[in-house]
């Protein structure tokens, strides 16, 4: 199995567990790590930056396919099954409401941040 299509093969899944998410079989501590395994997978902000050599793609090759076992693991088989066949067919639901829940998520962990360097920098200067 070549790299391409290992890749399709964690796309597929990441898309099956994203119907398996919506299904009511699914447990509840399932749906919360899935909740933020494909956070982690959508955001464009790495634990590891994708600009340092080799490490900044670790994350993508080894905690993502971890984190997929895991939860896949926690997803009773049938319903794993009946995701996946919605996933190969392409019917993927749009949630937009995780997706706006995510992205306010984000804003707020930049904004919070940057609040905290700003008044890191103002504690630097009065000191000085």
């Amino acid at each position: 199995m070549g790299l391409k299509d290992r890749i399709r093969a964690i796309k597929l899944e990441l898309m099956a567990l994203a119907i398996a998410a919506q299904d009511t079989r699914t447990p509840r501590r399932a749906k919360i790590l899935l909740l933020f395994l494909l956070a982690y997978a959508a955001s464009p902000i790495d634990l590891i930056p994708d600009f340092i050599p080799v490490l900044g793609l670790l994350d993508e090759v080894i905690l993502l396919p971890i984190g997929i076992w895991i939860v896949v693991g926690m997803i009773p088989p049938d319903v794993m099954e009946a995701a996946r066949a919605r996933a190969r067919e392409g019917k993927l639901p749009a949630n937009w409401i995780a997706g706006v829940i995510v992205l306010l998520l984000w804003a707020a962990s930049i904004a919070a941040i940057v609040w905290w360097w700003m008044n890191f920098q103002d504690a630097g200067q009065a000191g000085r």
